[in-house]
This record gives structure tokens, sequence and C-alpha cells, in this order.
């Protein structure tokens, strides 16, 4: 059955389905009325809705029944990714985005290739986040991530000031043999605790920059003894937390 995050109700029981997801549903799925969906609205609330009324502009959709299903990781996990070159943060969001990440928040770093450039951002943000709302409805998530413009380093400091929890995968840690700090934060964490997790770009952080980390109240944590990827970290890290607060458990 297919999925949509729909963005606002007609009413209590109805939800009103518009734009690029009521082309989905008419042009490529060719669906009738009657033909049941899931809608997820705004505060992750699922139902399996049937089609009830189909307009040159958009879909009505009614309730049948409201569905009780958690999907979603009991801590809210932020991936903050130094800008890595090519379509790794494509790659990053889709699979992250499967995982269970709640939110993606590039940033230049001093080793990133890729410079951030503005008059291209609006199109680049669009694809990421239909990137995430993609993987979003293919995983059954019921929350939409959020993925970020790209922002300096400097702003990610500030920012990680609203977080609960801050962790920082520096790969001079694994070679050092050190295992115990990302296992520890996730032992302190309770449900609805908020995580910012940091990851390098190709080449990694600089120490300077681990050093302003380690400044502003992050914690620094290896992940293993093999040293991963940009894009491999973030997704070993999400299935890390998975296992340690929805199998383990």
């Amino acid at each position: 059955m297919q999925r949509y995050f729909v963005k606002q109700r007609a009413n209590g029981e109805r939800f009103l389905i518009d734009e690029e997801d009521r082309h989905h549903i008419v042009k490529v799925m060719r669906m009738q009325l009657g033909d049941q969906i899931i809608c997820v609205d705004p505060a992750g609330k699922q139902a399996v809705c049937a089609l009830a009324e189909i307009t040159d502009t958009s879909v009505v959709a009614d309730v049948v029944q409201w569905k009780d299903e958690v999907s979603e990781l009991p801590i809210s996990i932020t991936i903050a990714s130094g800008l890595p070159k090519g379509d790794k943060l494509e790659w990053i969001i889709q699979k992250g985005t499967e995982l269970g990440a709640h939110q993606f928040l590039p940033f230049s770093a001093a080793r990133s290739v890729v410079k951030w450039d503005e008059k291209k951002a609006a199109k680049k943000i669009d694809r990421w986040q239909k990137i995430a709302k993609e993987a979003a409805e293919q995983s059954h998530r019921a929350f939409l991530p959020e993925v970020s413009s790209a922002i300096s380093f400097k702003e990610l400091l500030s920012k990680s000031k609203e977080f609960e929890y801050k962790l920082v995968a520096f790969e001079e840690e694994s070679r050092n043999g050190e295992t115990s700090v990302f296992t520890s934060t996730l032992n302190k964490m309770s449900k609805g605790d908020s995580l910012l997790l940091v990851f390098g770009p190709e080449g990694g952080l600089s120490d300077a920059e681990v050093q302003q980390l380690k400044n502003n109240d992050f914690a620094v944590c290896g992940l293993g003894p093999r040293i991963l990827r940009t894009e491999t970290a973030p997704l070993y890290a999400l299935a890390a937390i998975s296992y340690h607060f929805e199998l383990m458990r």
C-alpha cells in the first residue's frame, strides 16, 4: 500500500493531497475512487485511507482506520556531514532516512573539496528533501526527516547548543583503540533525547576542528577498529543505535 506524507487535513477524518503526490496517485499509480493508501500527517499519525475525490488539482482521502504503529527511533538523531564529493551526501540522506535519522545537517569543513554554491542551493536542497521523502515512504517512517541547507563550521558549533548529547566520530580515536565513548553515551540517553553526530568529509576533520568541537562539549569517539568512509560512518552509527535501542532491549 502506497504511503504519502500529507501536509494538511481537509477535516478531522479527511486528507487533502496535492502537487507531486496527487500526480503520483493519479498518473503514476493510476488509482481509482475507493483504492486505499496510507496517509501520514505532520504529527506522525498514520491512517489507512480510501480515495474519495479526484480532481484536476487534488485528491481527497477518507480515513478508514487509524494505525497504531511505532516505526521511529526512540531518540532523535541528527547527522552532520562535512560536505563530501559527488553524490555521497545523497546516499547518506537516503540510507540514513531508512535507518531512522531525524535530521541531516551538511556543513563546510576545512577539508571539504566541494564548495557550497548559494546560487544552486535551493535546487539542491529540494532534491535532497525529495530523496528523504521517498526513502521515508519506502521504509514506512512516520516522520519526514528535514534536510538543512549547508552551514559553516562556526554555525554548526552554534547550532550544537540545541542538543542534549553531542558526539564527533574521529578516525584517530579508532586507531588508538577507543571503544567506550559511543556506547557509554547511548547508555546515558533516554527516550526523547536528542543526539548530534558529526562526521568529517573525505580526509576527515582537521585537528583544529576536533579541538573546537571538544571546546563546545562534544565527546570524541571511535567507531570500531576499521576506518570507515565518510558515507559509511553515519550508517554504521545509525545501525548501531537501532540495535542498541530497538533490538537489544
